[in-house]
């Protein structure tokens, strides 16, 4: 059974080191998961790009190179997220990941980060600030998606003033350059834009290098079509920390689209809002310029410097385009994953080193925040915490924002100490004391160490956040399939002696069944039926029910309840079988040596056909086999009768074989009568006892020994809060190669 289920769950991404561990899946409550490229797709994308009169939503998940990816959706991120409604500017910022700080424990990433945001904190003035203007359908109507041509104008700010370069096909492989700017070029190649023709179509022609001094950069070009500029003029990119461009930025670019005409006094309390509220829900947010130079002001090929852009005579003078929202967006598959683990009863937690706002942010797109777990913690905040106070945290918080290695370890320990059965995910040497202190520790199997590895008992050959909710899937169905073999072994070899016995005790004149034939039912079975719930998929349902309790002992008093159901039946139907042919009076005019071996033969059937009824009703532990779904879902099962069944025939009816080996003979109609009338006694007694336990259970019955501490005291166990030695030097800066 473990064997099976690690095979299976090693085709699915993964991969347990120790055999253990599946068991311990089907125990765990709680799933501490890292973010990036766990719970998201570790890709930076372009979420939303905003202009002077309009919102527009990209879709990041596109795999279709069309402009359709791209829809006016005004109502978009339109307003400050909740938690930030009354802060300031700064507040906000400090809490975003547009904080110069970035991420704890890791290099920052962003270059735009913002220093100063003088956004109000009264709502009502923020939202007065926010307000679009009315639609006028320019350039599209709310819910329709721009041109290429459109497209192509307001990212080509983000496309041409960049180094950077597209991996294959849109994705990670071969891509080159800062994840912000790889973002615009990822969303106009997937707008069908053809990067590589734009750039040659508009040459560059001078440039100022990016550097965090002034946050920006800016590149000239000759103009391409769709700049709409005028003769004898050069075109003039800068892309930048997005409150820096608003105080350099003289013009808006009404709807982003380019061309004097479309020029208009820029309304900075307008940008400035729009930078807080993409910033409070946890985008990073990047401004896109344009203007136009004359050609005789600058040279091919001129390294010009930063005074180029924020020192010139007239001050400001550039246009602002639109601001891009960047983002790296949740997987798809784990908001189900997380839905599902949720109906499982499994909280699941979220620990990563980015911001507040983007944690949170991301814990409301994958519903991990609810009306329940409603904030985010910072790490900072959680060291400042007394062992008491951590524990309360970690149950009534679900992310963990700034989070340290140190905070992992205590996270754990606290989860532990409320009784929770924990699972830790880690990729970094840094993880590696979490991952062992956890329940379950699983490491990254693409961006994992091989420290973080080698101290999990799990590892995740995709890096995927949906395969831990499926290895806990298989974890129960695990500890469900071990049941089940012992509900089918249990009885049949129970009823082998039990037969024996009872037969002497209603003075049979010889055992119902022979030596021989109880070696081989012993066999056959075990091998076949009992094969058979080794090897179940898991039940409808399994993933509705809560975890199992820590401490839970395999036979509960349910399934002790279902063996000596299985036990009796079996026996009984074997002994009276027995009985049945030898006093029945059906066959007192036969010799006696054949009527015992007719009694033998018939007997012998019923154990094994019997044992087949008994193996239909525990392939379902709750739900009832009398449907369809008894053949299906397992090829095994239906392969197993056939088996037992053909094999059963062939010993009855072989001369020599039956008499000589098996001491029996060939049954006739009334035997087989007697087969099947057993097999149906005992497969509708174990479907009643089913049936009265689904019934106990719909009225609150704890049939499952979740909550009656039927073996143990029910008490969670005693955990050292201390931090293991060496915990302190574990602050350690991640390199990035």
């Amino acid at each position: 059974t473990y064997s099976y289920a690690v095979k299976v769950m090693a085709s699915q991404n993964a991969i347990v080191r120790a055999l253990p561990a599946v068991e311990t899946l089907g125990s765990v409550t709680v799933i501490c998961s890292d973010k990036t490229g766990t719970l998201t797709q570790n890709i930076m994308s372009l979420t939303a790009f905003v202009t002077s009169n309009a919102r527009y939503k990209n879709n990041v998940d596109a795999t279709d190179r069309v402009p359709v990816n791209f829809v006016r959706d005004d109502t978009y991120l339109a307003s400050r997220a909740q938690h930030d409604m009354k802060k300031t500017g700064k507040d906000i910022v400090a809490d975003g990941p547009n904080n110069p700080a970035g991420r704890r424990g890791h290099n920052p990433s962003n270059h735009f980060t913002v220093d100063s945001l003088h956004a109000t904190d009264n709502p009502d003035e923020a939202t007065a600030n926010a307000a679009l203007p009315p639609d006028d359908g320019f350039p599209v109507k709310n819910g329709e998606s721009p041109s290429r041509e459109w497209i192509q104008s307001a990212l080509s700010c983000g496309v041409l003033c960049s180094k950077c370069v597209l991996g294959e096909g849109g994705g990670r492989a071969g891509e080159i350059g800062n994840p912000t700017e790889l973002s615009i070029l990822r969303a106009s190649y997937f707008a069908g834009i053809d990067i590589e023709e734009l750039k040659n179509d508009a040459p560059i022609v001078a440039e100022v290098p990016f550097s965090s001094d002034y946050k920006f950069m800016a590149t000239v070009h000759e103009p391409a079509k769709v700049d709409n500029c005028p003769d004898g003029k050069y075109v003039c990119f800068v892309k930048g920390a997005p409150d820096r461009m608003v105080k350099l930025c003289k013009y808006q670019a009404k709807g982003g689209v380019a061309g004097d005409e479309n020029l208009e006094d820029i309304n900075e309390n307008y940008w400035i809002e729009q930078i807080a509220i993409l910033s409070s829900h946890g985008l990073r947010v990047l401004g896109l310029c344009r203007t136009t130079i004359d050609k005789d002001s600058v040279k091919a090929g001129d390294q010009l410097g930063p005074e180029f852009v924020n020192g010139r005579p007239e001050g400001k003078w550039l246009t602002m385009v639109g601001l891009c929202a960047i983002m790296d967006p949740p997987r798809p598959e784990c908001v189900q994953a997380i839905k599902e683990a949720r109906g499982a009863g499994v909280r699941v937690a979220m620990i990563t080193g980015d911001h507040k706002d983007t944690a949170t942010a991301i814990g409301h797109m994958l519903g991990i925040v609810d009306e329940k777990y409603s904030e985010a913690v910072t790490g900072p905040e959680l060291d400042a915490m007394s062992d008491e106070e951590i524990r309360k945290c970690v149950m009534t918080h679900n992310v963990f924002a700034r989070a340290s290695p140190q905070n992992k370890i205590r996270i754990v320990k606290a989860l532990q100490a409320e009784g929770q059965v924990s699972s830790m995910t880690g990729d970094g040497v840094n993880d590696a004391p979490a991952l062992k202190a956890a329940n379950m520790g699983v490491a990254m199997g693409k961006e994992g160490t091989d420290v973080a590895r080698e101290a999990s008992e799990m590892i995740l050959a995709d890096d995927n956040f949906a395969t831990i909710v499926y290895a806990v899937k298989q974890g129960r169905v695990v500890w469900d399939n071990l049941r089940k073999v012992l509900l089918v072994n249990t009885p049949i070899n129970n009823s082998q002696g039990l037969s024996v016995l009872f037969g002497l005790l209603v003075k049979l004149p010889q055992t119902p069944i022979s030596a021989i034939q109880i070696l081989y039912s012993n066999f056959i079975c075990a091998v076949t039926l009992g094969f058979v719930c080794a090897i179940e998929p898991a039940e409808d349902g399994i993933m509705e029910l809560p975890p199992r309790r820590v401490g839970k002992r395999l036979i509960g008093r349910f399934l002790f309840l279902r063996i000596v159901l299985g036990t009796i039946l079996l026996t009984g139907c074997v002994v009276g079988s027995a009985v049945i042919v030898e006093y029945g009076g059906r066959y007192d005019d036969w010799a006696v040596e054949e009527r015992e071996k007719m009694m033998r033969g018939v007997a012998f059937n019923v154990l094994d056909f019997g044992a087949i009824s008994v193996m239909l009703s525990a392939r379902f532990a709750y739900n009832s086999s009398i449907h369809p779904r008894v053949f299906q879902g397992n090829p095994a099962a239906v392969f197993s009768i056939v088996i037992v069944a053909v094999l059963q025939v062939f010993l009855s009816y072989v001369p020599g074989l039956n008499s000589f080996v098996f001491s029996m003979r060939g049954m006739d109609g009334f035997g087989w009568g007697l087969t099947f009338a057993s097999m149906v006694i005992v497969f509708i007694a174990m479907e009643s006892e089913k049936a009265i336990r689904r019934h106990l259970k719909a009225q609150g019955a704890d049939t499952d020994d979740r909550e009656t501490p039927f073996f143990t005291d029910g008490k969670a166990p005693e955990v050292d809060m201390k931090m293991p030695k060496g915990a302190s030097k574990l602050n350690l800066q991640e390199l990035n190669h």
